[in-house]
């Protein structure tokens, strides 16, 4: 069967967190959006936020300030242009959010415009951190899908599964992007989206592992997609493992913010001692690579199923009205954060590496920019300094809006139509669950917080095997969301495998036991494309 759909539209976006939706807000005045997402407009990271965008604010903070503490914290990989950059225009871009679609942070007054009342996180010198109670994210997004929502020339598409990216390339070399396939969810169709600029703003790969605090749209799609039709990705072994998420047989992926320890909120082991006492200097509000560390390798040394996030020394009425998301799932569980300390383990987080862009998204494909938490623009480094994700998003789309207009490329005159062969609809579906649970399970015992060589060289014999098995599958059925997620989170798997085995020290958020110290030697990127890298 021939798809016969083809759309056209001047700007096209994959993804609707914080990057997507405001890159289109802001090309939306020279000419057509069409914003696609997986499943519904609200279902990203951006969504699942919680603790806030890190901006300089506070007269006692300089930028100066900000980009010492992100320095440190990337342990030696960040790319100083682009901390410069981000942390230069995080203030200005944080009150257009404000000015310009209604995004309600936190104030210590009335007047929304002075005086954001500021958190502090992991890592951070300062009080920096701009947030809306504990739902960040979910203020942030309400606010930027009303404004798409009401502009006439943004189309914003939910329950299409993006499959691949439409590419081309010739004998010199030279090669673009003009657009995507994707399936539609409910329909099972394949309809081709074209456009001269295609954005990735498809998130991160946080369900690559077993345990997570991302939402179930985080697949590394984008990632995939790029890297299937030649883009760089880099840094994927520093894979960020938030400390504390709740630990509750009914509930595996809830995050407990960062901010509730930047409120003075202790990690205890279950004797009542506390876990960071003498570790680091920041005790409890150490960087997120530290902390995670200390909290597996207290799990392993007693046997413990999780540690504890004591919030009971702290006034019990400031804790409901700073974190009143957190307090009622909390207590939905029967625990009270005013009286009891939260069970809490770590989970896959946040990707650091990512598509290889410059500061307007660019990725080197004529036609094809990246930003939000897909990309690596050189900001994070080896781990991220806490809530610096939504200000790279931001910074990426800004800039995206800015300048990603000259990648653009005029698509072909005629687009193929997608064409499934002899694909028929599958009888085996019982793979694909079973291949879903062995990738996530891999990467999260050989590819996890702690590594080895052993370990790594496992990981990647079986998921070399694994992705034979889903690669024919993926040809000889019908594609489905589940097969096309399936497909790309194990080349997900894949290439941050080899970019783990690739780097032969401990930095950051890769820790391997065989080469437990930092080599100075090894202070760059690891970068990998089709044409140097795995197959």
């Amino acid at each position: 069967m021939r798809s016969p759909t083809t759309h056209h539209t001047r700007h096209l976006v994959i993804g609707s967190g914080l990057a997507g939706l405001y890159y289109a807000l802001e090309v939306a005045e020279r000419g057509p959006v069409t914003l696609l997402t997986k499943l519904q407009r609200d279902d990203s990271n951006t969504n699942w936020a919680q603790g806030g965008i890190s901006a300089v604010f506070a007269s006692d903070d300089s930028l100066a300030h900000h980009v010492e503490d992100t320095l440190q914290v990337g342990a030696g990989l960040c790319h100083l242009d682009m901390v410069q950059h981000a942390v230069e225009l995080g203030p200005a871009l944080v009150r257009r959010l404000v000015d310009t679609y209604g995004v309600r942070f936190d104030t210590n007054g009335a007047d929304k415009h002075v005086d954001f009342a500021l958190g502090r996180e992991g890592g951070h010198s300062h009080r920096r951190v701009v947030h809306h109670r504990d739902s960040t994210g979910a203020e942030i997004q309400r606010a930027l899908i009303a404004a798409a929502i009401a502009h006439p020339n943004i189309t914003l598409i939910e329950h299409y599964t993006v499959i691949d990216l439409l590419s081309w390339s010739k004998v010199d070399g030279s090669r673009g992007c003009f657009g995507v396939y994707a399936l539609d969810n409910r329909s099972g169709q394949v309809e081709a989206f074209v456009s001269p600029i295609t954005v990735l703003a498809t998130g991160g790969a946080g369900r690559v592992y077993r345990f997570t605090s991302n939402p179930p749209v985080a697949t590394g799609d984008g990632v995939a997609m790029a890297y299937r039709i030649g883009a760089s990705v880099a840094n994927l072994e520093f894979m960020q493992f938030h400390p504390t998420c709740l630990y509750h047989p009914e509930e595996q992926t809830f995050l407990i913010s960062e901010a509730l320890r930047g409120e003075g909120g202790v990690l205890r082991r279950r004797d009542g001692s506390d876990l960071m006492a003498g570790r680091h200097p920041l005790g409890s509000l150490a960087p997120r690579d530290v902390v995670a560390r200390e909290i597996d390798a207290e799990l392993k040394r007693s046997g413990s199923r999780c540690v504890f996030l004591d919030m009971t020394h702290l006034d019990g009425a400031f804790l409901v009205d700073r974190f009143p998301a957190i307090f009622h799932r909390c207590k939905e569980l029967d625990i009270d954060l005013r009286t009891q300390p939260i069970p809490v383990v770590p989970a896959a987080h946040y990707m650091c590496g990512g598509v290889v862009v410059d500061h307007h998204g660019s990725t080197g494909i004529p036609g094809l920019l990246a930003i939000g938490e897909v990309a690596m623009s050189g900001l994070h480094g080896a781990c991220r300094l806490a809530s610096n994700s939504l200000l790279e998003a931001v910074v990426l789309a800004h800039g995206a809006a800015s300048e990603g207009e000259r990648d653009g490329r005029a698509p072909p005159a005629r687009v193929d139509p997608w064409n499934e062969g002899a694909a028929v609809d599958s009888d085996e579906a019982v793979m694909v669950t079973a291949n879903w649970e062995e990738v996530r399970a891999l990467m999260w015992n050989f590819v996890g917080i702690v590594r080895s060589d052993k370990r790594l060289d496992r990981a990647r014999r079986r998921i070399d095997l694994l992705r034979e098995e889903i690669s024919e599958y993926y040809w000889r059925f019908r594609v489905t969301r589940d097969v096309v997620e399936l497909r790309n989170i194990a080349l997900c798997g894949h290439l941050i495998i080899e970019c783990a085995r690739r780097r032969k020290e401990s930095r950051g958020l890769h820790f391997n036991l065989d080469y437990p110290a930092l080599d100075p030697e090894l202070a760059r990127d690891t970068v990998i494309d089709k044409r140097s890298g795995p197959a």
